[in-house]
């Protein structure tokens, strides 16, 4: 055999190393490599049409913000909680003008609203935490495909938040489901328009129901063969100025006068031919479906006894604001074990008072089961050794 072959062989370049990554994430990446991509929706026509203008929306909005952001969250070190740890007072607050549930407040809320919440951490620690706007955030796709900066634009002005040395990532982005966008999350709003435009549509047809002396709207018919059956000039002005003066709120329920062979013939359906009031319920079930909300919490006319609403009230936590609060805690872990290893952020579902009957219960099982040890009993009720 030939020398230089057997010492090429011996004296082989070591490989590079192997980087685990996703073979599909490049390929999402060449679409848009380097370049800031905006969220496709409008974020502002989804926030004033839904959260501005319709009740159902705007209390559901409100009721899983508040209720995700009310459930404390807890630090523990090593498998034990830490009461007086950075973090704990890292999220008890946040920062200078917020406390820790104001700010998760916040983020909950935008979250419902646009589907993507954010979180800036500043400081090395870090040593405070900022909500930003969804509408003003923007990704930069790295070229294995996921974020490696975040542009924030207010006023035409924008600013670059990159990763740092170390590779982490300053902001933090929880997204709902989202199939058919690889960055940017699913809005309930979005899922819920339709039924939020039936529903604010029904409202503005009330009011101009109102406006119009609860009249539907119909035509004035003349009928006289020796004038042609039409109306002088002046004949016209007249029945206008007439028709002006009796419409509005202040006219309700005061008749109008027909003469000179007019007639008035209805040309829209009434409330009752159309089912206003139960198509304008049904928009509301619809909205109240997108965002996990139980209909009875709303006060929307159905099955409303008490067993209902306190059956309805535990499932509104189970199912939607606990797993909410649940899943923040499991970000914050992982974005903010960079910083602090070995640490773990998790709700403290005992705190919660919407959930002291399920609490009840499951320490009654745990107290008839005799055949349990005292620790396996902690165990099982969530409590450490």
């Amino acid at each position: 055999m030939p020398l230089f072959p057997r010492l090429r062989g011996r004296f082989r370049a070591p490989e590079a190393p192997e980087i685990k990554d996703s073979r599909a994430a490049a390929l999402v990446a060449l679409t848009a490599a380097g370049r800031p991509v905006w969220t496709p929706r409008d974020y502002e026509s989804l926030a004033r049409e839904g959260f501005a203008k319709n009740p159902v929306a705007y209390r559901c909005v409100r009721m899983i913000a508040e209720a995700a952001a009310s459930a404390p969250l807890v630090v523990f070190e090593g498998g034990r909680r830490v009461d007086d740890h950075p973090l704990r007072r890292l999220l008890d607050r946040p920062n200078p003008e917020q406390a820790g549930p104001d700010l998760l407040e916040a983020f909950f809320g935008a979250l419902q609203v646009s589907g993507n919440g954010y979180l800036e951490a500043v400081g090395e620690a870090p040593d405070e935490l900022y909500v930003l706007r969804p509408d003003r955030m923007k990704v930069v796709p790295g070229r294995q495909g996921w974020p490696q900066a975040w542009e924030y634009t207010v006023g035409g002005r924008s600013v670059r938040i990159g990763r740092e040395a170390d590779g982490w990532l300053p902001v933090l982005q929880l997204r709902l489901l989202n199939p058919a966008d690889d960055y940017y999350g699913a809005s309930p709003l979005e899922a819920a328009a339709f039924a939020i435009d039936v529903h604010n549509a029904s409202g503005a047809w009330n009011k101009a129901l109102l406006d119009n002396a609860a009249r539907p709207s119909g035509a004035l018919v003349y009928s006289n063969a020796d004038a042609g059956d039409r109306l002088s000039e002046a004949q016209f002005e007249t029945l206008k100025a007439e028709l002006a003066a009796r419409t509005g709120p202040g006219a309700a329920g005061r008749p109008l006068l027909l003469e000179g062979g007019l007639d008035w013939r209805p040309m829209s359906l009434s409330p009752a031919e159309m089912d206003f009031i139960a198509g304008k319920h049904a928009a509301a079930r619809e909205i109240a479906l997108a965002f996990g909300v139980p209909p009875q919490l709303l006060g929307i006319p159905g099955d409303n006894t008490y067993a209902n609403y306190r059956e309805a009230n535990a499932a509104f936590w189970r199912q939607t604001a606990i797993p909410l609060a649940e899943r923040l805690a499991r970000a914050l872990t992982g974005w903010l074990g960079v910083r602090h290893p070995n640490v773990r952020i998790a709700c403290d579902l005992d705190a919660v008072p919407a959930l002291s009957a399920e609490r009840d219960a499951l320490w009654a099982r745990l107290e008839a089961a005799t055949f349990l040890t005292p620790d396996e009993r902690r165990r099982l009720a969530g409590l450490e050794h």
